[in-house]
């Protein structure tokens, strides 16, 4: 039988989430792999990257520590559009009518899952610097 100090621990990992640059990361990875692989199959995106893009801002939400739900609800959409700019430059070439309407025709495909994704995330930041904030009572007294 093993004497209990020979018994290896799991590591911990420190901290309670994410850091900024961790939510950023995740998000943009996430992101950019899916909306990649639909435009490569697909030809545009569609509803694997919006629901991609539902997931990652849930993901930052619920992975990220408290004060990252800035960078939660800003990067889903910024990381989208570099994604899809970067494709649409690279297959149309600078040919700045056709980049213009592919680009927001791409986006456009996405719009309903992106407008979801950004309320749920914005929901959050402002949630959680309501909370931050005293209340009132605490206010007038001090």
């Amino acid at each position: 039988m093993a004497d209990k100090s020979t018994v290896l621990k799991k590591p911990t990992i420190p901290g309670p989430g994410l850091k900024n640059e961790g939510v950023i990361f995740f998000q943009f990875i996430a992101i950019a792999f899916f909306t990649l692989a639909e435009l490569f199959v697909r030809g545009g995106t569609g509803i694997l990257t919006g629901l991609v893009l539902i997931v990652a801002t849930y993901g930052g939400v619920a992975y990220g520590r408290t004060g990252t739900r800035y960078a939660t609800a800003v990067t889903p959409p910024i990381a989208l559009a570099v994604v899809v700019l970067f494709y649409t430059l690279m297959t149309d070439g600078i040919k700045i009518s056709r980049v213009g309407v592919d680009f927001v025709a791409s986006l456009a495909s996405v719009a309903p899952f992106l407008i979801i994704a950004a309320l749920y995330g914005w929901y959050q930041f402002l949630n959680e610097k309501a909370k931050n904030r005293p209340s009132k009572g605490k206010r007038a007294t001090t």
